[in-house]
């Protein structure tokens, strides 16, 4: 493997395992402060380093002659519906069954894909695509049937986020002949951070607490979860995010989603004490295996048209 083929997947381990812990940084900050405050601060965080790294003149950005448009739809699944939903639903559930929820962008991809982009998949293909949505339903299920501090309205919502970056995966790809992976990240971060502290600032208002804005910030807590998920989370893994789209395919990416769950289930288990029940274990397994059968047989088809064409060609 040359330095082009690991780069792209030293940044996919890297975004996989900063992605992992974001889970239990927010649920512990949802804590202290409320979901639209907490992203207002952490996007607040992220674009603060970014605009500073731009007029230290150590990241280039170049809109001359581009279509920000295109980056402004992008930005309206990722950060925006997607952090929405995705901080709503660790707020109603649990760290490590968000991570699990996230398991699905994969399958999420490849349904796009055959909506938007015209690739129907396979036949064993759709059998692990409908794994995975089963392992879904059965968690959703069994969830509904156990009081674990969490709701099956969470499980959907965290559905919302998966689409979202279903839909990121897409036009990120398709972005990246168009724009620099930091180009990307900075418009993404700025969208975010004018969203979220809209909303918040006005729900400060509204209560007659603006005066308190900042407060959230003398708890260690949040102070330690804000400059984890605006620097880390936000503008590093962003960044590796948009790299990685930019050098390989989005649905051979998004598998990296699959070592964000394990990392997820880990910190969500071992170090916030969260409860890990049985139907956990069968409907994650069924999800991962449903992931791991959607890509896996998804390239050997993708090779096996290519090798056809080529033949086609050569006769």
């Amino acid at each position: 493997m040359n330095k082009k083929e690991y780069l792209p997947v030293l940044a996919g381990i890297v975004v996989a395992v900063v992605f992992g812990f974001s889970f239990m940084f927010t649920k512990e900050a949802l804590g202290v402060v409320a979901p639209f405050h907490l992203l207002g601060l952490r996007f607040m965080v992220a674009t603060t380093v970014l605009t500073i790294l731009k007029l230290l003149g150590l990241i280039k950005i170049n809109f001359k002659g581009k279509r920000l448009q295109v980056l402004l739809v992008l930005s309206l699944f990722q950060p925006v519906s997607y952090f929405i939903f995705e901080t709503l639903g660790v707020k109603m559930t649990s760290s490590s069954q968000a991570g699990m929820m996230i398991a699905l962008i994969p399958v999420v991809v490849a349904i796009l894909g055959t909506i938007f982009l015209k690739e129907k998949p396979g036949k064993i293909q759709s059998v692990f695509i409908g794994l995975s949505v089963v392992g879904v339903v059965f968690i959703a299920i069994m969830t509904g049937n156990v009081d674990i501090g969490s709701s099956l309205a969470g499980i959907f919502v965290l559905l919302g986020a998966v689409i979202s970056a279903g839909v990121f995966n897409i036009l990120s790809r398709q972005s990246s002949l168009r724009f620099t992976p930091v180009e990307i990240t900075f418009v993404m971060m700025w969208v975010g951070v004018v969203t979220f502290n809209t909303i918040a600032i006005t729900q400060h208002l509204i209560t007659g607490e603006i005066t308190q804005y900042f407060s959230p910030l003398a708890d260690p807590t949040v102070l330690t979860a804000i400059l984890y998920l605006g620097i880390l989370s936000s503008v590093i893994a962003f960044f590796m995010v948009n790299f990685m789209l930019s050098k390989i395919e989005a649905s051979k990416s998004a598998v990296f989603s699959n070592l964000t769950t394990v990392v997820s289930i880990v910190a969500g288990v071992f170090i916030r004490n969260e409860p890990f029940y049985w139907f956990h274990v069968i409907g994650g397994m069924m999800i991962l295996a449903g992931v791991w059968g959607t890509n896996y047989y998804g390239h050997k088809r993708a090779s096996a048209l290519i090798k056809e064409k080529y033949e086609t060609l050569q006769s």
